[in-house]
């Protein structure tokens, strides 16, 4: 989708990125790769898919925490290379003690996808993390300013995290929100010329009707629309930034970007198939989907 600000237009499917690192958790990439491959913008129709996933990994087979292989389609360095053209990064935990100790990947891809947004803030893109993936975002200063969470076991370490990132870089501290299935930022919508009014929406929304509660493109029936300008001076520049509790909560987080990218039906159909009850997360200065 490399060039264009919406997957709206023919429908085409959003670009995906999973970034494998070594010893990384089964749960937290199977449960949302599941979720984005079985989304379709029609629902009686498996050719519309809506999502494009692509995996990268330091080596051609990845091994999981759990002993099981993946093998990665593209290696870190061809990910660099092509980042510009995928709107999802999605960050899993698993192993991050030692990824934070020896900084390395996907650190540098969390940073380098995290800049192209502040360079091209009309573009939409998003970056999700899944259980202890929160804590890389928390150790890179990517949480600063914003809410998140993190698997309950891991919620001292990623507040120590957080608040040292804050004094390392003189930055505002991140609000840490406990038992929350996902927290959102920067929710986003269409995007209207400069001199439009940005829609944020507050607690006086609730009485608005459904096909106006979306956010971003998923906001079809609605005519309000975001600011170019407002987006650009969001922090990371509107990066759509999610962090998901532990494990199995990366397929709400996963099921929410499906309502607000897609609609609300495809989100509800890919639940069915997965015989999963979905359970809502908090979305920051806006309402879930």
């Amino acid at each position: 989708m490399a060039g264009k600000e919406s997957a709206v237009d023919d429908q085409e499917p959003l670009s995906v990125l999973f970034a494998l690192h070594d010893k990384f958790d089964f749960m937290d990439f199977a449960g949302p790769l599941e979720s984005f491959h079985s989304a379709l913008h029609e629902l009686d129709d498996p050719s519309t898919k809506a999502f494009d996933v692509t995996v990268a990994g330091g080596e051609p087979k990845v091994i999981s925490e759990q002993g099981v292989y993946v093998g990665s389609q593209i290696s870190f360095k061809e990910a660099y290379e092509q980042l510009d053209n995928f709107d999802i990064l999605v960050v899993v935990g698993g192993n991050s003690s030692e990824i934070l100790k020896t900084r390395s990947e996907p650190l540098g891809l969390i940073t380098k996808f995290a800049e192209l947004q502040k360079k091209t803030p009309t573009r939409e893109r998003t970056l999700l993390s899944i259980c202890t993936g929160a804590l890389f975002l928390a150790e890179l200063g990517i949480l600063a300013g914003l809410s998140g969470t993190t698997h309950p076991d891991f919620m001292t370490a990623f507040e120590n995290l957080c608040s040292h990132s804050a004094v390392r870089d003189l930055d505002e501290r991140t609000d840490v929100i406990e038992d929350a299935r996902y927290v959102v930022n920067n929710l986003r919508f269409d995007l209207g010329d400069a001199d439009e009014n940005p829609y944020i929406r507050r607690k006086s929304d609730e009485r608005r009707p459904s096909n106006a509660r979306k956010g971003s493109i998923s906001l079809k029936g609605s005519t309000r629309r975001e600011s170019i300008v407002r987006r650009a001076a969001m922090r990371l520049g509107g990066l759509r930034v999610v962090t998901s509790g532990g494990v199995s909560a990366g397929i709400d987080a996963a099921l929410y970007l499906i309502s607000a990218l897609v609609s609300d039906d495809s989100a509800n159909d890919v639940a069915k198939r997965l015989q999963w009850t979905r359970t809502k997360g908090v979305v920051v200065n806006g309402l879930d989907v």
